[in-house]
Parts: C-alpha cells; sequence; structure tokens
C-alpha cells in the first residue's frame, strides 16, 4: 500500500528523474514469497537493500514539491481548440477561452461613455465607435494583464490547482517568450489608444503601472483586489476623454468621472473577493495574501458594505452628470438588486458556486448598469424629460447659471 501511495503521488508529478522513477519503480515490484534472497535475486537483477523510512520520506518529499502539471489536456471544444497547436499556449496566456475578465475591464469603459455621452452631446455614432474602440483596447490590454501576471506568478501557479496548467507554470511558453509577447500586446494597445482624442493618451498611461505593480501586491498586502481594482477601473474615466470633454476643466466631469471610478473599484473588490474564496485553500500553501484569506470569517458583512458603496457612488455619479429618474431606476436599482441577490446566494465554500456567480454577475450587475445609462442616454437625447430634467448639450452648472435649479 505504502509504493502504491508512492506512485500514484509521483504519477501525478513532473518526472522526478531516470534514477528516482527506476528506485520507485523497484519499490512496487511484488516480492515472490517463499524464495530465498539469493533465488529472488537474478544475476542481472540490481541488489537491493532494505527500504528505509528515510528513503521513502525524500521520494514522497520530491513528489511533493515536483510541478503537478504533468497531465495537460489541450481544449477539445471552443475557439481555442480550433487554433494550430504551436498557437493554444499564446491564446490561453491571452485567457480567450475565459472572457468574462474582458468583460469586467470593458464595462467601466462602457460606463463612463455612455454617462460622459449626455454631457457633450454625443451621437450615437459616436457612441458606437467609442465603445467600439474600448472593447478592442479592453480585449488586448486584459490579455497583457494577464500575460504580466502569468510572468510575475510563474513559481506560485504550479501549486494552485485552478492554475497549474497555464502556460508559463507548466512550460509550455517561455519567459522570454511570454515577455516578447506581452511587448507586441502593448504596442497593440497603444496603437487602439492612439485612436481617440489626444489628451486620452496622457489619461491612459498612468494605468500602466498599476497594471504591472498588481500581481506584487498579493505578495505584500492582503488587499491585492483593492490594487487590482485600480487597474481594472481606470476606463470609468476614459469616456470623458474619449468624447471631447476635459475633466480638468470641467467640475461637473471630473465629479461623475470620481464618483464613478470609485464606484467600479468596489464592485471590483467585491467580484474579485469572490473570486479569491475559489483559491482559498492553494493561497494558504502558497503564501498568497488576499482579502478572502484576511476576511474568511465574515466575508458576506464585507461584500455588503462593499456592494453598499459602489450602489452609493454610482448615485453620486449620477447626480454629478446631471442623470434623470431613468438612471436612478434603471442603473443604480438593477446594481442594487443584482448585488443583493449575489451576496445572498453565493455559496463561499464551493467553487463551483463562486466561479458561477463571478462569472455570470459580471453580465447581471454590469448589464444592468449600462441598460440604465443606456436609457437614461436615449431619453435625454430625444428630450424625453421635456425640460424636467437636463438636455443632452447642458451639463448641471450651466443649468444652474440659468436659474433652473
Amino acid at each position: 500500500m505504502l509504493s502504491s501511495s508512492i506512485g500514484i503521488r509521483i504519477a501525478r508529478a513532473r518526472p522526478l528523474g531516470r534514477a528516482c522513477w527506476r528506485q520507485v519503480h523497484l519499490l512496487s515490484l511484488p516480492r515472490p514469497s517463499g524464495l530465498s534472497p539469493s533465488q529472488r535475486r537474478s544475476p542481472s537483477s540490481p541488489r537491493r537493500g532494505p527500504v528505509h523510512a528515510t528513503t521513502i520520506r525524500s521520494l514522497e518529499l520530491d513528489a511533493k514539491h515536483a510541478n503537478p502539471a504533468t497531465h495537460y489536456i489541450p481544449p477539445q471544444t471552443g475557439l481555442i481548440a480550433s487554433l494550430p497547436r504551436p498557437w493554444i499556449p499564446y491564446a490561453e496566456l491571452l485567457r480567450l477561452d475565459k472572457p468574462t475578465g474582458t468583460y469586467y475591464l470593458f464595462f467601466p469603459t462602457l460606463f463612463s461613455t455612455l454617462l460622459a455621452a449626455p454631457m457633450t452631446g454625443a451621437t450615437p455614432m459616436q457612441v458606437l465607435g467609442t465603445a467600439g474602440l474600448f472593447f478592442t483596447g479592453a480585449l488586448i490590454m486584459r490579455g497583457a494583464g494577464c500575460a504580466i501576471n502569468d510572468l510575475w506568478d510563474r513559481n506560485l501557479d504550479p501549486h494552485v490547482e485552478r492554475t497549474k496548467f497555464r502556460p508559463i507554470a507548466r512550460g509550455a511558453l517561455s519567459p522570454p517568450k511570454a515577455v516578447l509577447f506581452t511587448g507586441s500586446q502593448l504596442l497593440a494597445g497603444l496603437a487602439v489608444l492612439l485612436q481617440f482624442p489626444t489628451q486620452c493618451l496622457w489619461y491612459g498611461i498612468p494605468s500602466l503601472p498599476i497594471v504591472v505593480a498588481y500581481p506584487l501586491a498579493k505578495r505584500v498586502t492582503n488587499y491585492p483586489q483593492f490594487v487590482l481594482g485600480l487597474a481594472f477601473s481606470w476606463g470609468a474615466m476614459m469616456g470623458f476623454p474619449a468624447l471631447g470633454m476635459d475633466l480638468i476643466h470641467n467640475h461637473d466631469a471630473l465629479m461623475a468621472a470620481g464618483a464613478l471610478y470609485t464606484s467600479c473599484i468596489a464592485w471590483t473588490v467585491l467580484y474579485d473577493m469572490i473570486y479569491a474564496h475559489m483559491d482559498i485553500k492553494d493561497d494558504v500553501a502558497a503564501g498568497i495574501k488576499s482579502i478572502a484569506l484576511r476576511h474568511e470569517h465574515n466575508t458576506k458583512a464585507i461584500l455588503t458594505g462593499l456592494a453598499a458603496t459602489q450602489v452609493t457612488l454610482l448615485g453620486a455619479a449620477g447626480v454629478a452628470a446631471g442623470c434623470g429618474p431613468v438612471f436612478f431606476i434603471g442603473s443604480c436599482g438593477s446594481a442594487a438588486l443584482s448585488l443583493g441577490l449575489m451576496i445572498w446566494r453565493v455559496q463561499l465554500k464551493s467553487v463551483p458556486n463562486c466561479w458561477w456567480w463571478f462569472k455570470n454577475g459580471c453580465l447581471l450587475t454590469g448589464g444592468g448598469i449600462t441598460v440604465g445609462l443606456l436609457m437614461e442616454y436615449v431619453a435625454q437625447y430625444l428630450d424625453l424629460y421635456d425640460n424636467a430634467g437636463p438636455s443632452r448639450t447642458e451639463s448641471p452648472s450651466e443649468l444652474r447659471s440659468d436659474g433652473l435649479r
């Protein structure tokens, strides 16, 4: 039984070398009964001494610390499965088979675009074109962020069940190749950024150091999710300059963008806290810090506080932007409802359940906020408020100067 256990442990680990495998094979051979030691040993058989506990313990430790990613199976279905085999590690590095992260990065840019559109008088085609560029940028920059994260974590990922088959962790991509590929992604992201007004370049570049620093935060703080929020929510400020509004010289736009940005940070910490619960056991073993570990026993109370913060700040952004009741009912109301449902129903001890809410909560909350903002834009663009609220071309400060407030 002991030798069988060792064989199973070794089979799940990276090959330990020919000598080690030979020793395990010899230990696992059945010992014939009824024969003397001299009869059991043929002239060509290696001489074996007694099996010592220290030898067995050494083999077990070798198996324990070896890279466990030895049974990787390439995707059999989906987009990645249709790619040429040499491309698969790069596609996996981009997480093309897991688009939820791209959606989470895209939503703040979409929120800010729709919030800024009535303030700037943007046409539907301008809004659509801007949103399309933002989605392209989110797809590219999310892939770059994943590659940077995997490079930082290449020595940690093999010890976490969920990440041990990532391309760098399993040796399918070398770090130099991953660095070169990441550089090409960053250049592609810069090319997309240059399609926006020039001022967007100055608003976008400061986010890059935060993207690079996030993986390091997991080693030095229990709250790396906050650093992730700073990076993933940066797009909440980009919609305003993308539609030609300078945040520095427009107080209302600056207040709206600031409130939306902090609202999205709270949302990021919330959903990533649920995500972190999937790895909580492996994180303990690997020495990775997270908010899920720090607040394991009062997670739902923290999630409730984050949800309240997110909805409150989202409402503050709407007030600063001069939004009407459609926004507060549609965006704020749907966010409160979907977040409350998620916090109530999520089972933090269940990895599949946490993943389901992480993936679908993105569309429930982000989609609800988007629909509310879109309907608010339509209402203002078509003057459906009948002068009871702000028009699509007037900011709140302009309305106050006209004596309407």
